[in-house]
């Protein structure tokens, strides 16, 4: 690989310049090893942040970062892949009904996932709330638990997209978080190295979302599909709604309970509006689309293949959850229509429960969440519970209640329902 100088590279991006592939290649692999030092890099981030890289240079970013690490093959597998991402929000607990949903379906399932920081929550972090469950796969206990259950959830190794976990930290400390260049280009290296066939993207919009606007999510989904699209991968994303926290639950446990009851037949509308409508993309972008998964959630199936998924990394499907050790209720103020629960607040408040940490690293605690009793749009009473605050520590009650001041409305209906999906991106 040809060398370069990486103040001239900055200056070319600094000034509105186009790389070249081969400068590309050399930065990415310079930086992962350390010979371009974190202020060049931080520097340089600055400067595609205001900048911006076109297709064909994002194109080649993402490719060079995925070629710092591991890039998973499962083209042996006996059935076809498809991956789901979701850009995060309050209450988003898709993956766990829609994993072992598709799996149901004949698509197998390798989603690799993260733990959370703030308030939105980590996958891995729910699914430890269940005595047993283990997150860390070797790469052929993975391959044989999708042979053999279709679907598996687990920690991504250390191996995949090293680029990017250095990036992405230096990112966080240097202002440079915001840029939808950097933001695709992180989620996709990672989602294109898993080595699924194709891939689902979930993009948040709204008050609990990264990104807060239709213009910005949109650009972001769009950047994604283009960059899947040019790596070969089948991509599709909906741009979905995060106002309102999904469902009736923002934790831990608390968010397992609710994915088992959408499981077994029921749990809250929109979350199986949700599940099923990102289970049809999947299995279509995996060349299924004559299976609908409407059935294998009516008819068992789906529970049966989640239990056969938390079974095989060593969790007890019919273990009891963690229960709090200590509750407090948030009562009506008044009766009539819950016209607005506003997403940031109950994450936040989640969050300072316990359920999410503000540090890598830090503990977080299973039972720790919200969980609320009316969705928008429906009746409450004066005077009756409208969420109820989880912890294991009641001191931290006190900033829960901060964080719900002014987070909800009760007034007159009826208010008009909205779909989940705001629009398809493919």
């Amino acid at each position: 690989m040809a060398t370069y100088d990486v103040v001239d590279l900055i200056k070319t991006k600094r000034d509105g310049g186009t790389l070249t592939d081969g400068e590309i290649d050399w930065v990415v692999d310079a930086y992962t090893t350390g010979v371009v030092a974190e202020e060049q890099m931080a520097a340089f981030a600055m400067a595609i942040l205001l900048r911006g890289l076109d297709r064909t240079e994002l194109s080649r970013w993402t490719a060079a970062m995925i070629a710092s690490g591991d890039r998973l093959d499962f083209s042996g597998l006996s059935r076809p892949t498809a991956d789901k991402h979701s850009t995060g929000g309050v209450g988003d607990k898709i993956t766990l009904p829609l994993a072992p949903l598709v799996a149901a379906c004949g698509v197998a399932v390798p989603q690799l996932s993260g733990r959370g920081l703030g308030h939105t929550g980590g996958t891995l972090d729910k699914l430890e709330a269940i005595p047993g469950w283990r997150a860390s796969l070797s790469n052929a206990e993975m391959l044989a638990q999708l042979e053999d259950v279709g679907a598996v959830v687990c920690a991504a190794g250390s191996g995949l997209a090293p680029a990017d976990k250095k990036l992405y930290a230096l990112r966080d400390v240097t202002g440079t978080v915001e840029s939808i260049a950097l933001i695709a280009s992180s989620i996709m290296s990672k989602k294109i190295a898993e080595g699924t066939g194709a891939l689902v993207l979930d993009v948040k919009v709204g008050a609990g979302a990264f990104m807060k606007d239709e213009a910005s999510a949109r650009e972001l989904a769009e950047t994604m599909v283009a960059l899947g699209t040019d790596a070969g991968v089948t991509t599709v994303a909906l741009l979905t709604r995060m106002d309102t926290p999904l469902g009736r639950s923002a934790g831990n446990a608390v968010e397992v309970a609710e994915s088992v009851e959408v499981l077994q037949g029921g749990g809250p509308a929109e979350v199986v509006e949700l599940t099923l409508a990102l289970a049809r993309e999947m299995l279509a972008a995996a060349g299924r689309d004559d299976v609908d998964p409407a059935d294998a959630l009516a008819d068992g199936r789906a529970y049966d293949s989640w239990r056969a998924m938390i079974s095989a990394q060593g969790g007890d499907p019919d273990a009891p959850l963690p229960v709090a050790q200590a509750t407090q209720d948030v009562l009506a103020p008044a009766s009539g229509t819950l016209t607005r629960l506003d997403a940031m607040a109950v994450g936040l408040a989640a969050w300072r429960l316990g359920a999410g940490r503000a540090r890598p690293g830090d503990a977080v605690q299973a039972a720790a969440g919200v969980t609320w009793h009316a969705g928008v749009g429906d009746e409450v009473r004066e005077g009756d519970p409208l969420l109820t605050l989880h912890t294991d520590t009641p001191e931290r009650f006190e900033r829960a209640f901060a964080a719900l001041e002014g987070a909800f409305d009760v007034g007159a209906g009826p208010v008009e329902p909205r779909p989940m999906v705001i629009d398809r991106i493919a």
